[in-house]
């Protein structure tokens, strides 16, 4: 037997969500699926708004780092990354998620296969140039860059004691172990 799914549109979420719909539930719309995110631990939201502080002073005023919030990729998707960097001030946003990021970056332990996979996916074909993933289970920042329909042409491990500079901030120099609990 064949299961037939129903894919979401973003449009549609979006009403479900300003109707209440999914009040306490932590869901993203990922490619159609409404996917279930995990429950968040107080270090990982410890390194998410460190990495957010640190993220924020190298990219400078012009830009500002959301951390879990929407971003409306497309037609069918609207994750939520841990932080993305984007343009202007939290209140440019007030009637719309952005639709694109400088810089998006995903801190995984237990969804480090979804973020490498799936999120790299879905970022590289909404052509966001950058996108890091903080891998606390080997302790390595993995960059991918240059994004393709398909995804990501260039992947970069780093561990410490590396340094990395983001592509829309280039006077930027970050220690890896800066990322790293």
């Amino acid at each position: 037997m064949t299961e037939t799914l129903r894919r979401w549109r973003r449009d549609e979420y979006d009403q479900l969500v300003a109707m209440g719909m999914f009040v306490g539930e932590r869901l993203e719309l990922l490619d159609g699926a409404l996917v279930v995110r995990e429950p968040q631990g107080s270090s990982h939201a410890a390194i998410v708004a460190h990495i957010g502080q640190l993220l924020g002073r190298a990219f400078g005023s012009r830009w500002h780092p959301r951390l879990h919030a929407p971003l409306a990729l497309d037609d069918d998707s609207e994750p939520e990354p841990d932080i993305a960097m984007v343009e202007g001030s939290p209140l440019d946003y007030l009637g719309a998620h952005p639709s694109t990021a400088l810089l998006v970056v995903e801190v995984s332990d237990s969804s480090l296969s979804i973020d490498r996979r799936l999120k790299a996916s879905l970022y590289a074909r909404a052509g966001i140039a950058e996108y890091w993933i903080v891998n606390l289970v080997d302790g390595a920042l993995e960059v991918y860059r240059a994004p393709e329909t398909e995804g990501y042409r260039t992947t970069l491990r780093l561990v410490p004691p590396a340094t990395v500079t983001p592509l829309a901030a280039p006077r930027a120099i970050i220690a890896v172990s800066d990322l790293l609990p």
